[in-house]
């Protein structure tokens, strides 16, 4: 079952870096030498060949888009925590602290998104 579970992962993650036909795909219309077939990829929905780190980008992008509308979630509980404490100085206590651990989850996210945006466009070379 293991080695179901590992050769299923290995296929659907390189599915869409298949050479198959490359030459074909670069133009996106089938080639008269012979070239009929072309194979879209499913990640992007184009014929034209992503690299690796434009899909680790994409990837990490929206993992940081997640955890940034999580940062949110956490705002807003943190300031109904604050506002419905009914000056019980526990849940006052509560509510700043899930403020603080927001903010500076928020300031993580923020320079993680810089560091890799930085780290991306200089290996890619995209402007």
């Amino acid at each position: 079952m293991k080695y179901v579970l590992i050769l299923s992962f290995i296929l659907l993650i390189l599915s869409p870096y298949t050479l198959a036909n490359a030459a074909c795909c670069t133009t996106g219309t089938a080639d008269p030498a012979g070239c009929s077939v072309c194979l879209t990829n499913p990640l992007t929905g184009t014929t034209k060949s992503e690299g690796i780190p434009t899909l680790l980008g994409n990837v990490i992008n929206s993992v940081l888009g997640i955890i940034g509308s999580l940062a949110l979630v956490m705002f807003i509980y943190g300031g109904a925590t604050w506002m419905l404490s009914a000056g019980n100085q526990e849940q006052v206590t509560k509510g700043k602290n899930i403020l603080i651990w927001a903010t500076l989850g928020l300031v993580i996210i923020f320079t993680a998104y810089a560091l890799v945006r930085f780290v991306l466009t200089t290996v890619t070379g995209a402007g």
